[in-house]
């Protein structure tokens, strides 16, 4: 399948010039069945799951849109990535990266896909791996790796992640690096020849092991996790929404334009 031709296009004006992202995977069960074939045969990949406040990052950094652009897979974590999706006249489903870890990891335990964990920190990491290999019998978490502190996602460190990937044939990493870093380094690392899928998946390993809690399924179900998110930690991520909800008009425009336009190519 050409990944491209069944894509969904979100316009996304950045370096003051139109861009684009593809949303290549617009199901979740599509994503999984595809994911699951590459893990059987070896075959790298790399997942990105948009939302509202990557959509800012990529206005801004060259870097990131670039990478994003280089995934093989993007998912639409965030319900303005629906709405938009449906005012180009397009349908996807949403896919939060957090809930793919456990869906992912049971395809590595089905296929024998050896495990890696990149990101946050130590304890983190191990508590997640006993969580993971508990929860999917036969499960090989076999790296786990909490990168130090100005973590580059280019630079040296980046070229030893990648080397102790290889040394312990990892098949599928999830990485929990916090966006650009975690984007731009599954883009680096899948040009080093690596049989490797990589999937960021942001705080994912956090709520496994209770590090972080996510919102009340109620919230969730009502699209106000961003306001939960905010209230518990207000002074951190009111910027970071006031950004994002700045941006959405003009979204919004482009997105009806490029259904407008569509329409008249049909």
């Amino acid at each position: 399948m050409n990944q491209r031709q069944e894509s969904v296009r979100i316009p996304v004006f950045a370096n003051n010039r139109p861009e684009s992202i593809h949303i290549t995977a617009p199901t979740r069960a599509g994503l999984l069945a595809d994911l699951e074939q590459k893990m059987a045969a070896r075959q790298g990949f790399t997942l990105a799951t948009l939302n509202l406040d990557h959509l800012v990052k990529l206005r801004k950094d060259a870097a990131f849109l670039g990478a994003y652009q280089a995934h093989s897979h993007v998912v639409a974590d965030g319900n303005p990535i629906i709405w938009l999706s449906r005012l180009a006249g397009q349908q996807v489903e949403l896919i939060p990266g957090s809930e793919l870890v456990q869906p992912l990891a049971a395809l590595a335990a089905r296929t024998g896909t050896r495990v890696g964990l990149l990101g946050s920190t130590d304890e983190v990491l191990a508590l997640t791996a006993q969580r993971l290999e508990s929860a999917h019998p036969g499960l090989n978490v076999a790296l786990r790796h909490a990168p130090p502190f100005g973590f580059d996602p280019r630079g040296p460190a980046a070229d030893h992640a990648i080397d102790l990937l290889r040394e312990q044939d990892i098949g599928l990493c999830f990485l929990a690096l916090g966006a650009p870093k975690q984007e731009i380094f599954a883009a680096y690392a899948a040009q080093s020849a690596l049989q490797c899928g990589f999937a960021s998946v942001g705080a994912g390993l956090d709520f496994i092991a209770g590090s972080q809690v996510r919102a009340p399924k109620w919230v969730q179900s009502i699209a106000m996790e961003w306001a939960w998110r905010m209230a518990s930690n207000p002074r951190r991520l009111a910027r970071r929404y006031a950004d994002c909800f700045a941006i959405l008009p003009g979204l919004a425009l482009r997105a009806r334009r490029s259904r407008m336009a569509a329409q008249k190519e049909t």
